[in-house]
């Protein structure tokens, strides 16, 4: 029941209208609770052992029409190993200038993907050691040859060239490698500076390291490791990505129209909001006090 108080003043007429509000709307939602770091990881790991668990008995109870249907099982099942994934909104506009943020970073235990690596060199003793060291393929203008010859597919994750081979990936390649995010770029160590540097590179990138970029919203989205990992590792690895992405704060920052000088970004937050979820779960909010590396709370839990 609408209850209205009507005022004047100064000759106009003021209708008030109050109603208790028993609804959600989009204007006023409902607040998500928001968890320390801690709290989020094993909340997210027990929403992914109850997802498994669920596939087991789904499984198993439908052992009998897979007989029905002549179908037979080739082993035990193979249960998904859901990706741990972290979203970060931060305090940057990519239109302006130097707020495009573009890296790599190296995760203590690794992101657990497999990844395909293809090393673009004319050193030929480089690109031996590189097959040994686990390389897709390795070589010059003859691997470039054949991936427009569609010998070599293009189902590899990263490709690492020297710059000896970077004239020839520009003319020849770019289009091919570019719109996929293959192209061997200097932000997130794809271009090694000297062949001798190379092997070290690729077994950085064979070992898991992941590249992050900034969407037109100033959004990180990046998987941080596997459910399987179990929580001492993500929060290990949770650590890095957290230190590394404040490492790489542009010295001028911040949403809106206006520029902000250089003063006034020390005042604003660089963290908006943080978010944790996993391939098929809900997203649990983080308390942005456990996020910031300059928090007394960095990691911890939240004293109040």
């Amino acid at each position: 029941m609408w209850s209205r108080i009507v005022a004047r003043n100064r000759g106009s007429l003021l209708v008030f209208a109050a109603r208790g509000r028993s609804f959600q709307s989009r204007a006023h939602p409902i607040p998500k609770p928001e968890y320390s770091v801690a709290q989020a990881v094993q909340l997210v790991l027990d929403q992914v052992e109850e997802r498994k668990q669920k596939r087991v008995q789904k499984w198993e109870r439908n052992a009998p029409k897979r007989v029905e249907k002549g179908i037979e099982d080739d082993g035990p099942y193979r249960n998904q190993d859901e990706t741990i994934e972290l979203a970060l909104n931060l305090n940057l506009d990519p239109r302006k200038p130097g707020q495009a943020l573009r890296g790599a970073l190296s995760l203590p235990h690794g992101s657990g993907k497999t990844v395909k690596c293809v090393v673009f060199t004319r050193d030929e003793a480089a690109a031996k050691e590189a097959l040994e060291a686990g390389a897709l393929h390795a070589g010059g203008e003859e691997i470039v040859n054949q991936i427009l010859e569609g010998t070599i597919p293009l189902d590899f994750d990263r490709a690492l060239a020297t710059p000896d081979m970077q004239a020839v990936l520009g003319q020849k390649l770019a289009r091919m490698l570019g719109p996929r995010g293959l192209m061997p770029n200097t932000k997130v160590g794809t271009l090694v500076p000297s062949p001798d540097k190379i092997i070290s590179v690729l077994k950085d990138q064979l070992a898991g390291q992941v590249q992050y970029r900034t969407d037109k919203t100033g959004i990180i989205h990046l998987g941080v490791g596997k459910g399987s990992f179990g929580s001492e590792k993500l929060l290990d690895n949770l650590k890095t990505t957290f230190n590394e992405i404040y490492e790489a704060k542009p010295e001028s920052f911040g949403k809106g129209k206006k520029k902000s000088s250089s003063s006034s970004s020390k005042n604003q937050k660089y963290f908006l909001k943080a978010f944790l979820t996993a391939s098929q779960g809900k997203s649990v909010k983080l308390d942005l006090r456990t996020v910031d590396p300059t928090s007394t709370f960095f990691m911890s839990e939240v004293i109040e």
